[in-house]
């Protein structure tokens, strides 16, 4: 498969005030030198804490936040380098699916008129073609026509995330955004949506970048995965290998705090120590290493790079090699 989007070094700190009047504003790096590929057709999920800098960087790539600094390489056209005109044409292949499926959706707007609407804005369709379109789109994510002429605000929030979904496959994309698409809606619901992006991926030929911080999600969806701390990718590698051997402490203890549906089998929990530090001040050295059981001096003075391990897998850790050996001797 040939690469569809690189990215590398890329970096946003947003100015925030400080804490006592009259102080200089400080700098929050949200995405701190982030560097993942992604191939065609493949689904890469983007997974961390609340806070890392996920749903930013996704939002970067799209240039709807414009980046400090780094490349976006989208079909070997450098997306970060484009003026108005050209990033409009090129967002007919690179969407976005948001969070909140509520307030993505005008709620002036009826459905028919949300989804006919980038139709209309990249001169896709037009008249009773632009209707015949949304009619379609609407019965590929399992909506009734019937709800072409309501508002968002009649639906459930299973519903408006069909909604959008719709409203993304209209320009016919070839990457696909999908920033925790499912986190706000129930559990019976989510296995529904996530079935769906995985049927439309597969007729489609889309690839995904699926933001989330659900790895039992991630497991079922992704071909790979970058696990995100502080602003910075930790760790790369395909699905199989990151549930099975990860390489990075941070993606152990993440690993092991997911619940296990079977309660006659025992996990030996890994605590973390301490919080997790501000990504204002954050620690010199490996960003992780206040809460890493393995921790030494070098991690407290250099920050490992993001180096292959084994057949692709990538992790930024003085001591990987640990972590693989630690999780044999508990299995």
């Amino acid at each position: 498969m040939s690469t569809l989007l690189k990215v590398e070094n890329l970096r946003k700190a947003f100015k925030v005030s400080a804490n006592r009047p009259g102080a200089a504003k400080q700098s929050l790096r949200a995405v701190d030198g982030v560097s993942f590929e992604i191939k065609s057709g493949e689904t890469l999920g983007l997974v961390g804490e609340s806070g890392c800098g996920k749903s930013t960087t996704g939002k970067l790539l799209l240039r709807l936040i414009e980046p400090d600094s780094g490349t976006i390489q989208f079909n070997c056209r450098d997306v970060a380098g484009m003026g108005h005109r050209e990033l409009t044409a090129i967002r007919r292949d690179m969407q976005m699916i948001f969070q909140d499926p509520y307030s993505s959706l005008n709620p002036r707007m009826r459905v028919g008129e949300i989804i006919g609407e980038p139709l209309v804005v990249h001169t896709l369709a037009k008249g009773r073609a632009i209707k015949e379109q949304v009619l379609a789109l609407m019965q590929k994510v399992g909506l009734a026509p019937e709800h072409y002429d309501r508002y968002p605000h009649e639906f459930s929030g299973g519903q408006r995330q069909r909604i959008g979904i719709a409203r993304t496959l209209a320009v016919q994309p070839r990457l696909i955004v999908a920033d925790e698409p499912v986190s706000a809606l129930d559990l019976s619901i989510q296995a529904q949506i996530v079935n769906l992006l995985k049927d439309l991926q597969e007729e489609f030929g889309l690839t995904y970048l699926f933001i989330s911080h659900d790895l039992g999600i991630i497991e079922h969806v992704c071909d790979r995965v970058a696990v995100m701390y502080l602003g910075r990718i930790v760790e790369i590698a395909t699905a199989e290998q990151l549930y099975h051997q990860p390489c990075h402490p941070y993606t152990e203890a993440l690993l092991n705090a997911v619940p296990i549906p079977d309660p006659q089998r025992v996990r030996e929990h890994q605590i973390l120590s301490g919080e997790i530090p501000s990504p204002i001040n954050p620690p010199t050295g490996c960003h992780f290493h206040p809460r890493c059981p393995y921790a030494q001096e070098i991690c407290r003075k250099e920050y490992p790079a993001l180096a292959d391990h084994a057949k692709g897998h990538q992790s930024a850790c003085h001591f990987s090699d640990e972590v693989g050996r630690f999780r044999q001797s508990r299995s």
